[in-house]
């Protein structure tokens, strides 16, 4: 069981089962995303990529969300659960790639280009999803910018490296937001493969969001869940990881007799694990459900315009 010598002493001493106590006191659901730590997946009620939580929480008749990822997660429970209490255990949790698109900044932006719909990936703030025409994530975004007459102009934003996967997989002319993701962009190629000289029978899998250079070398390119569902149905028995190292531990779960090696990042340092989704700790969850606090809130002219694209992907991803 997770435990810290400076936890507090009102913890309990148990804090699996004083969560599934809290779960039930609450009529709480506790949505993990898979770059959490290994205790907060084993406590999750869900487990999913960005889509998959996005459906769960539109679906849930929980009265309470409680979300163990990062804050433009959250947001999404809450705009899509209006008159519900959605908790995040750490309202720092926040995320490098939404912060890559500061509101006022892309307004400017999407005025440049007025003919064009924007269709914004999940990973964004609710300011940037209520100026959004259509929210996508790393799983269905090649499925919705298909579904977009070839004639119409498209912003993406606001990962340039998701833009250029789906531009090159859908043939379209995306005008892209030069956002980024500080994991993805960490990954060093050099490093990567000489790992690959060292486990020659190894596949590398990848999300869309690393860098041009780290794809080509793909042998698989997915969202978490796909990459998720590749592994566990391959034949093969190691794969090089190349997205944030939380993935890991469902796939060692689900079929452990295969080896699974995280990609070196850049620098000598555990980057390629998400610093904001790591703030979210098993006592902070604990905490956050105990005292009702922190809440998510946003204001109310912002939810029911972010609302409006975000259903947009959920009907077009049926």
């Amino acid at each position: 069981m997770f435990t810290t010598a400076s936890a507090s002493a009102t913890l309990p001493k148990d804090l699996f089962r004083a969560i599934e106590d809290l779960k039930k006191e609450l009529n709480a659901i506790v949505l993990a995303h898979y770059y959490q730590e290994p205790d907060i997946q084993d406590i999750a009620d869900y487990i999913g990529d960005s889509l998959g939580l996005s459906q769960k929480a539109a679906a849930t008749d929980a009265e309470v969300i409680v979300f163990a990822g990062v804050h433009f997660m959250a947001e999404t429970a809450k705009i899509l659960n209006p008159d519900k209490l959605v908790l995040l255990p750490d309202l720092d949790a926040g995320c490098s790639l939404a912060d890559s698109c500061p509101p006022t900044e892309f307004s400017k932006f999407k005025a440049a280009h007025p003919d064009h719909i924007v269709v914004s990936y999940i990973n964004c703030t609710a300011e940037i999803k209520a100026m959004s025409d259509i929210i996508c994530t790393s799983s269905n975004a090649v499925k919705l910018v298909n579904q977009i007459p070839p004639e119409q102009p498209i912003i993406f934003a606001p990962d340039r490296n998701l833009g250029r996967y789906v531009a090159a997989q859908t043939g379209r002319d995306l005008v892209l937001w030069q956002g980024s993701c500080i994991v993805h962009e960490t990954f060093s190629e050099k490093k990567m493969l000489q790992l690959k000289m060292e486990y020659p029978n190894a596949e590398i899998v990848a999300h869309p969001e690393c860098e041009e250079a780290i794809l080509h070398h793909a042998h698989y390119i997915g969202s978490t869940t796909a990459l998720l569902k590749y592994v566990e149905s391959s034949e093969i028995e190691q794969f090089i990881v190349v997205t944030e190292a939380g993935i890991i531990h469902q796939m060692e779960k689900q079929v452990p007799h295969k080896l699974f090696i995280p990609a070196p990042p850049d620098a000598n340092c555990q980057c390629n694990e998400c610093p904001h989704m790591r703030l979210n700790t098993l006592e902070k969850l604990y905490l956050a459900m105990k005292n009702r606090t922190p809440e998510i809130t946003l204001p109310a002219d912002i939810q029911k315009k972010a609302l409006v694209p975000i259903q947009r992907m959920l009907t077009m991803s049926a």
